[in-house]
């Protein structure tokens, strides 16, 4: 899971990470900055997934997302 969003492309698409994972706080979203690896660390700590469920989530948002980056 390698795949960290340029800050200009991240811009366009919090709004949908905000969406998808609705107990996102503005801190939670400032905090990510277009990193899948800290997105996924922030989905186990609101939602208590494990590791994994966390890096599948965001990989499956990049995969959806991708037209949008």
């Amino acid at each position: 899971m390698n795949k960290d969003i340029a800050a200009g492309k991240w811009e366009q698409i919090k709004g949908s990470v905000k969406q998808t994972w609705g107990d996102l706080t503005d801190d939670d979203v400032a905090q990510i900055n277009g990193s899948a690896q800290k997105l996924a660390g922030i989905l186990q700590e609101k939602y208590g997934r494990t590791k994994e469920e966390a890096e599948r989530q965001v990989n499956d948002f990049w995969s959806r997302h991708n037209s949008d980056l």
